[in-house]
């Protein structure tokens, strides 16, 4: 459909300088599509530029003109967010729109800017009218705390629940998420280290929640033995119907509770390879990870958040020191990388650790 909008009339010499300078300032219509004669281009605009940004764009560019024009919508397949809120949202808040949100199963999880938090309900529908496989958006109403590492969500469109079926790496996992914890951010290491696997190993995952490593793992392959730990009951309750709905029941043995006293009772010097994903305290567990470990030694794959003042040689030393302090040695460090970033100043760094 035609659409009259404002616009700025620039040579075409300037038009990608004034087109970084208007995604800039939040004022660039991405929904019509930008016209071009033989000396101008005409760049579609959400308002009428105010007095500050009209200043802005006279000092960073050559001369324009604003002016009203006649566009054409774009043809396109998907919305982005910030294209499907230009009609509805205040133009001078389209800049807070967040530009990335989870999604598990069906469910989307967005953190909302305080800014926004009165167009938190425009928000969630706009996902919805986006994300045509999300029935359910959840915000962030607190930080990850406490020993299940849970948060709290507020329902902001959509179905009203917190469980879903979440698909990865062609397995299934029964999740909800406001009583087990579970990051599909997580969903390369799943895969990486389950492909680390080999034949008739025994795995311990000593945090296993709903079991996205130990399950895979057991899918992949056939001759393993996975033990899949939990502190939180609810987790292992949804980890059990997810090792049945994978069809892993004889190769994934979960079990409920503390991960050290587990070891200590039940899996003391039985693993070859043992998976530590729990980064706010795995380091307070090295000395249950290398008990699980075999006399002759074997592989840890060690999670933990570190600060930007920290690096991952200051990790490795930090592993290394907690794995002498129980009488055993780290051999080599045979894979390290961070796996995502995790606040402004944090990311969450795994280590793949050979020990003897």
């Amino acid at each position: 459909m035609p659409e009259i909008a404002y616009c700025i009339k620039i040579a075409k010499a300037n038009g990608e300088k004034a087109l970084k300078l208007l995604k800039q300032l939040a004022m660039l219509n991405t929904l019509l599509e930008i016209q071009k004669d033989d000396a101008f281009i005409y760049i579609p605009l959400l308002r009428q530029p105010e007095v500050k940004e009209l200043e802005t764009l006279k000092v960073a560019t050559l001369d324009f003109q604003i002016i009203t024009r006649t566009f054409t919508e774009k043809n396109m397949q998907r919305k982005t967010l910030v294209q499907a809120l230009q009609k509805t949202l205040p133009s001078q808040l389209l800049a807070k729109v967040p530009r990335a949100l989870d999604i598990i199963g069906d469910i989307a999880i967005v953190e909302i800017p305080a800014e926004l938090e009165a167009y938190e309900a425009l928000i969630g529908e706009a996902i919805l009218v986006v994300h045509k496989n999300v029935r359910t958006v959840l915000a962030k109403a607190s930080a990850v705390s406490g020993t299940y590492r849970l948060r709290e969500f507020k329902i902001i469109a959509g179905e009203p629940r917190t469980t879903t079926v979440h698909k990865e790496y062609g397995c299934k996992y029964h999740v909800d998420i406001a009583k087990a914890y579970f990051s599909p951010r997580l969903s390369r290491e799943h895969h990486r280290v389950a492909s680390l696997v080999k034949k008739n190993e025994v795995v311990i995952d000593l945090f296993a929640g709903v079991g996205p490593f130990a399950v895979l793992i057991a899918k992949n392959n056939s001759d393993v033995k996975v033990y899949a730990v939990d502190i939180n009951p609810e987790a292992v309750a949804f980890l059990k119907r997810n090792i049945s709905l994978n069809k892993v029941e004889s190769r994934v043995i979960p079990i409920h509770g503390d991960a050290r006293k587990v070891v200590e009772e039940r899996l003391t010097a039985v693993a070859d390879r043992v998976i530590m994903n729990l980064p706010e305290k795995a380091i307070g567990y090295a000395d249950a990870a290398c008990k699980a470990l075999k006399p002759e030694g074997g592989i840890v794959h060690f999670y933990s958040f570190v600060s930007r003042a920290n690096s991952i040689e200051d990790l490795k030393q930090l592993f290394s020191n907690a794995v002498a302090a129980v009488g055993r040695k780290v051999d080599d460090f045979l894979f390290a990388r961070t796996v995502r970033e995790t606040a402004p100043y944090e990311r969450q760094i795994v280590l793949d650790v050979k020990i003897l």
